[in-house]
């Protein structure tokens, strides 16, 4: 099973306009110890936001003769989870593992805000104990695109041309101002396609700040939904032919990745999640946010407020229902694809009873997914009792962490 590795690495964030003459592509073949298994990667070629990447690469790594360990960080806008994973000859193992909720405050500006997120990360390093400050983090939402494209062969010199026309009309943002890449594939025909992924230097560049504002060094920026997929397809068997969903519910967007039988990712970050299914359900029942949350979250071992929830849940579900449906007809529609059997849900929200709502209203079977289940962990007790209780809702910063520098 091919896994997507398109990625922002450390180093000036630039917008297109100041690429000519310095982009490099690397392409990729999956041989270790060579050029050609730079960041062990399987058929596909490196992809990097960041046009200074030839400027920050050293020629160990470019060989292949060094490989660091990395965190995963997901940071999020209500928690931040971080994963640090060693590989040997069975596979991954977890290190360490964190995860620390943001402190909310009702009135906070966007600089409290950012200082509780710094807050929160120095906490979560503190209590994971991780060994690095080499920091992988993701980015999502209305930001970040991920796009498929196909044009007749072209000469190298002309493709880059191209793919920035084409990255400008199919981005929601402006080209002008972000950070573009893509992937050429492999294909049988006389084209020349791939996937190109965009995100604006805006948010790529808040990452790093809160990154680096907590001692730590972004030198991988990778995409949600792709880090997701990698993730799944590192542990789970697919059958040939099998369509892939993962629906990752933060507390701000939830994540669709999809991944087909013509093994193209197909990502999009619905902006209602968590957060707001709580919020609604909190008005309705005119309680706080916070008594939803632990009582959806199965903290409170109370069976009343459990049974009022019920109808509240659902109907708070009910904008989120619609939205992944009807993405999901959409894409089995676009893609000629093979109707969806199973729907992987992880996330913040991901527990039983909304894995059950989800189940009963959504087109296909919908089941739980916590890639930790088959991921050993040889970490201290505070990381084993992380990944109980939250590793449902790590499998972005997993995939975060199975990037290798």
């Amino acid at each position: 099973m091919n896994k997507y590795a398109l990625c922002v690495q450390g180093g000036t964030i630039t917008g297109l306009q100041e690429k000519q003459g310095q982009r490099r592509l690397y392409e990729i073949s999956g041989k270790k110890g060579s050029v050609e298994g730079f960041m062990n990667l399987d058929w596909k070629q490196l992809v990097n936001l960041s046009v200074e990447k030839t400027k920050n690469l050293e020629w160990k790594r470019l060989l292949n003769l060094e490989e660091r360990q990395v965190v995963g960080i997901d940071i999020g806008s209500s928690a931040v989870r971080m994963v640090q994973l060693r590989k040997d000859d069975t596979g991954y193992v977890v290190n360490a593992a964190g995860f620390v909720d943001i402190v909310n405050e009702k009135d906070a500006n966007r600089e409290q805000k950012d200082l509780n997120t710094i807050g929160a990360i120095n906490t979560c390093l503190r209590s994971s104990r991780v060994q690095t400050r080499l920091a992988v983090c993701g980015v999502c939402g209305p930001e970040t695109a991920v796009r498929y494209f196909k044009f007749p062969a072209l000469p190298k010199e002309e493709l880059e041309g191209a793919i920035s026309l084409e990255a400008a009309q199919v981005c929601p943002f402006n080209i002008e101002d972000s950070a573009v890449d893509y992937q050429l594939m492999p294909n049988g025909d006389d084209s020349s396609c791939g996937v190109l992924v965009a995100a604006t230097n805006k948010l790529i560049e808040r990452k790093k700040q809160l990154a680096r504002e907590a001692s730590l060094d972004c030198v991988l920026m990778d995409i949600d939904g792709l880090a997701l997929l990698n993730c799944f397809t590192e542990y789970e068997k697919v059958e040939a032919g099998r369509t892939i969903v993962i629906l990752n519910i933060g507390s701000s967007y939830t994540t669709l990745a999809i991944m087909g039988a013509n093994s193209l990712p197909f990502v999009r970050d619905i902006a209602y999640a968590g957060g707001a299914i709580v919020k609604e359900i909190a008005a309705e029942k005119g309680v706080s946010a916070e008594v939803v949350k632990k009582t959806l979250l199965g903290s409170e071992n109370s069976a009343g407020p459990a049974v009022e929830l019920g109808g509240s849940l659902e109907k708070a579900c009910q904008k989120l229902i619609v939205d992944v449906t009807e993405t999901l007809r959409y894409y089995t529609a676009q893609e000629k694809s093979d109707i969806v059997e199973k729907i992987f849900v992880c996330g913040f929200a991901a527990v039983e009873r909304f894995v059950e709502l989800l189940d009963s209203r959504l087109p296909a079977k919908t089941v739980l997914w916590n890639p930790f289940d088959k991921i050993p962990c040889d970490g201290d007790q505070n990381c084993r009792d992380v990944l109980k209780k939250h590793g449902h809702a790590m499998a972005v910063a997993a995939g975060l962490a199975m990037r290798l520098i």
